[in-house]
């Protein structure tokens, strides 16, 4: 009998635990990573991925509650130079058709500060996945100011981190290309209705 009633507890903590998350859904069009690396030690070359699809699990008050689960897809890159984002698509990078994506689940979530944490999770890319951690930074959390989403609540975050390519498989002319990639990510999402 008291096993049943601690496993009682237990789901009934569980159940209070997750319903003190709010879904929140990705917007799409003010959610981007942003990547650079060093080029043969003559310059930083930038790129930039979007078309995000996603959702997070957003608990304000308890952000190590909180979970991130979002995909783009490996095609939506642009660096600005058609010649090279054909060649990132190619067989000595990504060899990417239209169906591949990008994924990011969180794992577990670190408090660092007041607005900071560390998320670790599972980066899939190139068919590899690798765990990663994001320096993540709540910008803001309240209710959208204006428009059609006038009173909605919204959340921005920013997140960086540094890859290593050839950890997914990604790594031609390395090192004289550089094999660490910087990483800048920054999304806005709003509650799910």
């Amino acid at each position: 009998m008291k096993s049943l009633l601690l496993a009682t507890a237990l789901t009934a903590a569980s159940a209070s635990v997750a319903f003190a998350a709010d879904r929140y859904t990705l917007d799409s069009s003010h959610s981007q990573v942003v990547f650079s690396y060093n080029h043969l030690g003559y310059s930083t070359t930038f790129g930039m991925f979007s078309g995000f699809e996603g959702e997070i699990m957003f608990d304000q008050e308890n952000p190590a509650n909180s979970s991130v689960n979002v995909s783009m897809p490996t095609k939506s890159m642009f660096t600005g130079w058609e010649a090279r984002d054909g060649h990132f698509m190619s067989a000595d990078f990504f060899g990417a058709d239209d169906a591949d994506l990008i994924t990011f689940t969180s794992t577990s979530i670190e408090v660092t500060g007041d607005n900071t944490a560390k998320i670790t999770g599972d980066l899939t890319m190139n068919d590899t996945t690798q765990s990663v951690v994001l320096d993540a930074t709540l910008n803001q959390a309240g209710e959208f100011p204006f428009g059609e989403n006038q009173g909605t609540p919204w959340a921005g975050f920013d997140a960086t981190t540094t890859l290593k390519r050839s950890d997914f498989g990604l790594g031609a002319f390395a090192p004289a290309v550089s094999d660490e990639v910087e990483v800048m990510i920054s999304v806005e999402a709003q509650k799910a209705g």
